[in-house]
């Protein structure tokens, strides 16, 4: 820290009660108080350096007697009688000595008082301009310092240009030095040996390393205001990675935002404030921080950007932040975990969780992941020499494939991170059929190589929510893939009572067929179950059938059931089968009269067109006569 003395008279000042004076052999002849404390001093030092009480003097002078004391009460006196007993001390030419400390309010008081060079040459703030300029703003400690002070007289800081200048400067010395730890006041305060012993020099917050980021603990410290500042001028000189930048970032949040909890209640520190003012203190902040995020992908963590989207739900940002952090996440959202994503919401609907806004997030992340195209094919032609430019143009059609291929595993992280998202609020009884669909579909089906966790998710938002009817279980069970189940889940997702049974029989028909498959043969299914599992896709692949006149339903037979149970079915799962089968036979009618109707539909526009040679239509009639 450095220091300049001003003056070489001993100093004579005392106090009596409330009153401070000058041991000297002249008497006193004018009294001015501030703050309820008198000074008895003499106008003639006073008068040649301030020319503020030079004009009061002559104001009040008019009105007194000779015999009366003149008084003078500065009532708006900014810096209080600490630094006006400085100021006076210099008219008498007493040693003072100033600091970064309180170079600032000396500095306001010389300002208020007049102090300037048109009084007297060589006066107290041309001395404090110039100590101010020469010597502390070139160091990084007393620039610190001196911005600190400044929160004590926030408007004449202000006008006097002390906060923007050093601001500018640590904002230079940041640039000038951003990987040299030593210059850290952190680390002057410390000393090397105590922060290396610490683990200080090679972590910090965060995990922050301190020869990068070695000033993002020293300016986290300050206000709101002055750091917003201080991170501007830093961004805007050029010279720091947005890495270092996202890390202070960090720093600064994990300092001044740690006591908001996932109920929404804010603990304060200080219990003079109240929940209100300090929701708005915290709202400022988080916005403000917001604002400062660099705009390059993975400057900050996605666990960070969801921190601080968790804290604007509970804080009730405003929308433009929220949709900003949404788009940020929605970036890196491979890098998330499920935990990440519990944004606590306090929404009226009564919800847990707050479901709309990992919706957008999904849909920034869909947006920015689109596969680039993919080059045509390219049609043989002559060999040629090509020009430099038709060889780029070739080069990026390769590069396309790798970049495609790239989002497709980002997309495989994000729809495992979404089914186990989707395991955690399905507890939620609250949680409405359409945001989960809607969840579901928000990401594509190639995507999920396997089902297994969206049907655990499945089965316990099911088992939470026990009043669904019917048609509700099946729009639900609808986007389930059978086929991508595993064979533990499939036998486990048989047997489940909470599903429907077009699922079940889908789920019997998945197990023999993959049992037959894993002995080496293939056991043929009974007709109504084949009707049951058909699709209108399905049937559209399929050869056209012939005419059919009665239309009746062939129920298995005994024998038929047992080579449908296979080696791995249990005998009690068929039976339970067999008897929703028959309850639910009407609904079956409908199923086949409607598939065969469409046929019927299909064949009689076939048999429109010449057949030729007419053989083949008769061996489709006696395939037809054989089944």
């Amino acid at each position: 820290m450095k220091f300049m003395k001003l003056g070489s008279r001993a100093d004579t000042f005392y106090t009596t009660g409330d009153v401070r004076s000058v041991s000297t052999e002249v008497s006193t002849d004018i009294v001015i108080i501030v703050e309820e404390t008198k000074f008895l001093l003499h106008k003639f030092p006073l008068l040649s350096k301030c020319l503020y009480l030079q004009r009061l003097c002559s104001e009040s002078s008019v009105a007194l007697k000779a015999s009366q004391e003149l008084v003078i009460e500065l009532d708006d006196f900014p810096c209080g009688m600490e630094v006006f007993e400085i100021c006076a001390k210099f008219c008498y030419g007493i040693g003072i000595t100033l600091c970064p400390l309180n170079i600032v309010s000396v500095r306001c008081a010389a300002e208020y008082l007049q102090m300037t060079e048109d009084v007297d040459k060589g006066n107290l703030i041309s001395k404090l301009e110039a100590f101010l300029n020469a010597c502390i703003l070139r160091g990084w400690k007393d620039s610190l310092l001196t911005l600190q002070s400044t929160k004590l007289f926030p408007t004449w800081s202000e006008d006097l240009q002390i906060t923007s200048r050093c601001i500018d400067a640590i904002a230079s010395g940041v640039l000038s030095f951003p990987v040299k730890p030593n210059l850290a006041y952190t680390y002057s305060k410390l000393g090397k040996d105590d922060m290396e012993s610490n683990g200080v020099a090679s972590q910090r917050n965060g995990g922050v390393v301190a020869s990068q980021g070695w000033w993002a603990e020293d300016i986290a410290e300050f206000g709101i205001d002055l750091y917003w500042r201080m991170i501007v001028a830093i961004k805007s000189g050029g010279n720091v990675p947005a890495n270092l930048i996202g890390k202070a970032l960090q720093i600064y949040v994990s300092r001044w935002l740690p006591n908001i909890s996932k109920e929404g209640i804010i603990k304060s520190e200080d219990d003079s404030e109240s929940i209100g003012e300090i929701t708005v203190k915290y709202r400022f902040l988080l916005e403000s921080i917001v604002s400062l995020l660099p705009t390059e992908k993975g400057s900050v963590s996605c666990s960070f950007l969801l921190k601080l989207l968790k804290a604007g739900n509970i804080l009730s940002a405003s929308i433009s932040s929220k949709m900003e952090l949404a788009r940020r996440v929605g970036t890196q959202l491979e890098e998330a975990k499920v935990s990440d994503l519990l944004i606590p919401t306090l929404s009226a609907d009564g919800t847990q969780y707050d479901v709309d806004i990992i919706i957008t997030i999904l849909e920034q992340f869909m947006v920015q992941g689109q596969s680039p195209p993919t080059s045509p094919p390219r049609a043989k032609a002559k060999l040629r020499r090509r020009s430099r430019s038709a060889e780029n143009f070739n080069f990026e059609f390769l590069e396309s494939p790798r970049s495609a291929s790239a989002s497709h595993s980002s997309k495989l992280r994000v729809a495992k991170l979404v089914d186990g998202y989707l395991q955690e609020i399905a507890r939620d009884p609250n949680l409405s059929l359409l945001k989960v669909i809607a969840l579901v579909e928000s990401i594509p089906d190639f995507a999920r190589p396997e089902h297994d966790d969206l049907y655990r998710a499945i089965h316990t938002y099911l088992k939470s929510h026990r009043d669904l009817n019917k048609s509700e279980r099946k729009q639900l069970c609808r986007i389930l893939d059978c086929k991508k189940l595993s064979a533990e889940t499939c036998m486990h997702a048989s047997q489940n009572e909470l599903l429907p049974l077009r699922m079940v029989v889908q789920l019997l028909f998945i197990e023999q067929a993959r049992a037959s498959m894993a002995g080496g043969t293939v056991t043929d299914l009974p007709n109504n179950i084949k009707v049951l599992l058909g699709t209108p896709e399905e049937d559209s692949l399929k050869p056209l059938p012939p005419p059919v006149r009665n239309i009746t339903i062939i129920k298995p037979t005994e024998e038929e059931w047992r080579s449908m149970s296979g080696p791995t079915s249990p005998s009690s799962k068929i039976s339970t089968l067999r008897m929703k089968l028959t309850e639910d036979e009407d609904q079956m009618d409908d199923v086949v009269v409607k598939n065969t109707n469409s046929k019927l539909k299909s064949f009689q526009s076939f048999r429109s067109i010449p057949a030729r040679p007419k053989k083949m239509l008769s061996r489709l009639l006696s395939l037809n006569r054989i089944t």
